[in-house]
This record gives structure tokens, sequence and C-alpha cells, in this order.
């Protein structure tokens, strides 16, 4: 049986990775933020479903939470950072206290809770992490920018520890899902007021299709969550997994996109070498 630690299990990806965890017969160890959900996500499966309490940008709060958890739970064998948003709003219409609200639930929250729980899986030479990044991760599209810049962030730091913790056992993967019938772009999405004519052309087509869309997206929570279950089986699992038909066609047209741009622009990229 393996132990669970997922952040954000409310709603969304988050849920369905719960639930699907403790169907196989594993715990889980979920944060919420009220407590009438911590009490209801315990009752799912008493011994197993623990809830707890807990903000991700609550830094001082988030070390003993874990510590807690290793102590009185068990040890935390997958890592599942999934507590995030997502921030519409043209560049120029969104503030900066929007900008630092996003990094801190989508970045510096990822980050503050892996440095709680690496020096546990660091000591035992073993654990998984997931990061659910996002296609958007790798795609941008108009009217998200602050959202990209954190899942792109995340990106990055994910890659990169990856490579640091690999030989200690711990394998980190980069969950990217397209498009899924969660909340996200329904009551979990933040959208900045709309403001300046110019950008309507632009924006309100874009605006007015996500919400269109909310619920009948593509991917299916719960086939997600299966997915996730056959990664963290894997011996060798990867740095980076799509989840979706539509994250694997747009991700694929991105880098198609970007080895044309490099090649046509090979000669001035060379250009810039020292020449002995």
């Amino acid at each position: 049986m393996r132990t669970w630690f997922i952040t954000g299990v409310s709603t969304g990806l988050g849920r369905a990775l719960a639930e699907a965890a403790l169907a196989a017969g594993d715990a889980v160890v979920g944060t919420l933020r009220q407590e009438d959900e911590r009490a209801a996500f315990a009752a799912i499966a008493p011994g197993r479903s623990h809830g707890v309490l807990l903000d991700v940008t609550d830094e001082a709060a988030i070390a003993p939470a874990v510590d807690r958890i290793e102590a009185e739970i068990g040890a935390i064998d997958v890592l599942v950072n999934n507590a995030g948003y997502g921030h519409e709003g043209v560049l120029e219409e969104s503030t900066l206290a929007d900008l630092r609200r996003q990094f801190e639930v989508n970045v510096f929250g990822v980050v503050a809770v892996t440095q709680a729980v690496l020096p546990h899986m660091r000591r035992r030479r073993a654990g998984r992490i997931l990061n659910i990044t996002s296609m958007g991760g790798i795609i941008t599209i108009p009217g998200i920018s602050f959202y990209h810049g954190s899942k792109f962030a995340l990106e990055g730091i994910s890659e990169a520890l990856g490579k640091e913790v690999k030989h200690l056992g711990i394998h980190v993967t980069a969950v990217e899902p397209g498009g899924f019938r969660t909340d996200w772009a329904g009551r979990s999405m933040v959208r900045a007021p709309r403001a300046i004519g110019d950008y309507d052309e632009v924006m309100d087509p874009i605006r007015e299709r996500r919400i269109k869309m909310s619920g009948h997206q593509t991917g299916d929570p719960a086939k997600a969550a299966q997915a996730m279950l056959q990664l963290v089986a894997m011996d060798a699992p990867p740095f980076h997994l799509l989840l979706g038909s539509d994250a694997w066609r747009l991700v694929h047209e991105k880098l198609d996109a970007l080895n044309a741009d490099f090649d046509a622009w090979k000669d001035l990229t060379f250009s810039t070498d020292v020449v002995e």
C-alpha cells in the first residue's frame, strides 16, 4: 500500500486521483482549505483517506504538516503537487498583484511543499513526485500569459529537480494535461476585468469559447487518474507526460513551429560564435 500526499483534492484532477488511489487500496493524505471539505474527504475511506487543512501559500505551516503526516500516518511514497488555478486576463489589463498570486500558488507553493517532503524521501532513497503542470507549460494561448508563465516555470523546475534527485531513487514527472472536464475554466478561473477595447478582437472570442467549453473538454479526469496510477508504478517513469489527445497535438504543433523558426534563423544564431 502506498501513501499519497496530494495537494488540492476538493475537486478536479486532484479529487479524481485521490479517489482512484483509494479505490486501489492506497492511503491518501489530501489538502483542503475548508473544514467541511476536510471532514467529507476523511469519510471517504476511514483510516486511509486523511484530510489536512493546508493552504500551499502558508509557507510556515507546510513543513510541520508534512512532518506530522510522516510521524502519524506514514511515509509519503508519492507527492502530487496538484493545487493551482488559472488566471485569465490580457497582460496589460492584469496587475502585478495578480501575477504574484498566480506564482505564489502555482510555483512557490509547489516548491515549498516539495522542499518539505524531499528530506524524508531522500533519507529513504525512494519516492515519486508528480507536478501537475499543463500543456500550457509548453504551448501558449492569448489571454492567460500569467498562467503560462507559472506553468513554464514549473516545467523547468520539475525537469531540473528530476535530474538532481534521480540518483537518490526519487523520480519526478511533469504531468501536462490538456483540456479536462474539471472546473479549471469555470469557478476555479480568476478573470481580470476587461477595459481596453484594442484587445477585444483577440480576447473576447477566446474568453467566450473557454466559458462555453467548460465541462465539455476532451479529457476525462477519471482516465487521467488511472494514467497517473500507471505512472507511479513504472520503474523508469518519464520526465514529462502529456495527458489528452489535444495536448499531444498542440504540443507537437508547437515543437514543429519551434524547429522551423530555429532552422530559419540558424545562420544568424551561429554568427554569434567566437571564430578562432
